[in-house]
């Protein structure tokens, strides 16, 4: 029951680090040929002045992968089109989208302005929307395809301090539900991950801090935080044909987070 993505062409949203370049590489590894998008600048890379997206497509290629690095932003429609034509442009079609890219800015409810709010919304649901109707037209027109949309248990339960990034992850998982069923009969699944605590940049703040680590791991039931190979996998399953009759369905990754709640 091996996967073999070889000829399969994927788009991953936020991947110059984390968890987005964690898909980046393992699809790529099992064949496909990747767009990695990512906003990072080379200010935000590394000292020879290459972007985020940049080094992820490096290390693909110096693997033997097929890659290419893209800038656009998923906050606005021409982004979404441009981060598509890439991939059509650079590798002739287009296969999988993963909506990885999201951010989470904390703050209490009174103080967070409308204009945030709306910003997390540009980013976390308006740029999903955007990038799969400029998606849908290859992946209907071909009667198939896999678009994965990276939730948080957010999705599934408000935080305090989170409540714009708490409600756009909550519309981004009926986004995934209405999609599913919209297009079940097309060959296109639509699915999502809901990850927890995850050992990666994003995280380390707290990885770096005994004392933060300590109590964000005793939320976690199997009582450590998880490696980004444990929901590349995942998300490499979700992306396959061993997944065609898996639609609409949220999947929680997490140590037994949500379970514990």
């Amino acid at each position: 029951m091996g996967i073999d993505f070889t000829g399969r062409v994927a788009v991953i949203t936020g991947a110059g680090n984390g968890l987005g370049a964690e898909y980046a590489r393992t699809l790529a590894r099992l064949g496909a040929a990747v767009v990695v998008n990512d906003i990072g600048s080379a200010l935000d890379g590394t000292p020879d002045g290459t972007s985020p997206a940049e080094n992820v497509v490096a290390e693909i290629m110096a693997a033997g992968g097929k890659a290419v690095a893209n800038a656009d932003s998923v906050a606005t429609p021409e982004g979404g089109r441009a981060i598509v034509d890439a991939a059509v442009k650079e590798f002739g079609r287009l296969d999988i989208v993963v909506n990885n890219a999201g951010i989470a800015p904390a703050g209490r409810f009174t103080d967070t302005a409308l204009a945030q709010w709306r910003h997390v919304f540009d980013v976390n649901v308006l740029g999903p929307v955007a990038l799969i109707q400029s998606a849908a037209e290859h992946l209907l027109g071909q009667g198939s395809g896999k678009v994965i949309n990276i939730g948080s248990l957010s999705s599934l339960r408000g935080k305090p301090v989170l409540a714009a990034y708490s409600a756009s992850k909550g519309a981004l998982l009926r986004l995934t539900e209405a999609l599913s069923a919209e297009w079940a009969a097309s060959g296109v699944q639509v699915n999502m991950i809901a990850p927890g605590g995850f050992a990666t940049e994003a995280q380390q703040a707290v990885l770096d801090d005994p004392s933060v680590l300590a109590r964000r791991v005793r939320k976690i039931p199997t009582g450590r935080m998880g490696d980004a190979d444990e929901i590349a996998a995942l998300a490499c399953y979700l992306a396959s044909p061993l997944s065609n009759f898996v639609t609409g369905s949220c999947y929680t990754i997490d140590g037994g987070e949500l379970a514990k709640l």
